[in-house]
């Protein structure tokens, strides 16, 4: 089974992550699309309650269908989650799974800050989505086609490019009392709201 892995912190997750599911099951060569929330931070951001997150993302995996679901490995794993690490024990569960792995463009700026990301660009392909707002500078891009090509496929980095919506700015919205809506599902924001978070 090709499975694309979509990790993050989905804190909370809002259209933006519904919309390249979407576009990543619907579009490329996969099967299914996990959601992989992040346990705990490697840069210890502050986070929502795991559980909090991972229900927020089975709502959003329940409205795109059987074939997006959530995985809650870095759970298992325990301690920081790195990609590293949670896809060498996804590839030791599931060793007959083609796995690929979501990422958009923003975090391409910060490959130098992955741990193990030589090992990385070897284990795995990339899904690469284009994020609204972020700089796609043409020199940046031909440094990271050139690392990742030898090991990997880069499919379609200029094609749809997804809205400019950040969980950033929905925190603040929910902080300032304003409801975030066309930021995120109409399921997530009830949860939002009915559990408090981020108040």
């Amino acid at each position: 089974m090709r499975v694309a892995l979509f990790g993050g912190s989905f804190d909370p997750p809002h259209l933006g992550h519904e919309l390249a599911a979407l576009y990543v099951l619907e579009a490329f060569p996969v099967d299914a699309l996990w959601f992989v929330p992040c346990f705990l931070h490697p840069f210890e951001k502050k986070l929502a309650p795991f559980a909090d997150r991972v229900a927020m993302c089975q709502l959003v995996a329940q409205s795109l269908g059987p074939r997006a679901q959530v995985c809650t490995i870095e759970q298992d794993l325990g301690g920081p989650s790195y990609t590293i690490d949670t896809v060498q024990a996804l590839r030791r569960l599931h060793p007959g799974h083609d796995l690929s792995l979501v990422i958009g463009t923003d975090l391409l700026r910060e490959r130098d800050r992955w741990r193990a990301a030589a090992d990385l660009y070897q284990l795995i392909r990339f899904v690469v989505i284009a994020r609204g707002g972020v700089d796609r500078n043409e020199a940046e891009q031909q440094k990271t086609l050139a690392l990742l090509k030898p090991h990997t496929d880069l499919w379609n980095p200029d094609g749809l490019v997804m809205p400019q919506v950040s969980s950033t700015a929905v925190r603040d919205q929910l902080r300032a009392g304003q409801p975030p809506i066309g930021a995120v599902s109409s399921a997530v924001l009830h949860y939002l709201t009915t559990h408090g978070l981020y108040r």
